[in-house]
């Protein structure tokens, strides 16, 4: 699966995560930095799974509920149309 922001989707950083700018109806997404992290994962490639295992390193105890949160932020992001697979 391929990942890529939707053409009118502006991603700009900020302090606490990732402001997603939707230009076709002006609406803003905030993503604090955990979901900012996640995006970038999504975006350079990573499966969900494997963002999951990326951003629990360390942590094995807590990968189903992380697998269960990414799948939930991609699902959102491709609901409102920030994201497109392929």
């Amino acid at each position: 699966m391929t990942l890529a922001l939707e053409p009118d989707v502006i991603a700009t950083e900020v302090e606490d995560g990732v402001v997603l700018l939707d230009q076709r109806n002006g609406r803003y997404w905030q993503l604090n930095r955990t979901g900012a992290a996640t995006l970038r994962l999504l975006l350079d490639g990573s499966s969900p799974d494997e963002a999951a295992a990326t951003l629990t390193q360390g942590r094995p105890e807590v990968v189903e509920r992380a697998r269960t949160d990414v799948r939930t932020l991609l699902a959102s992001l491709v609901e409102a149309r920030l994201v497109v697979r392929s």
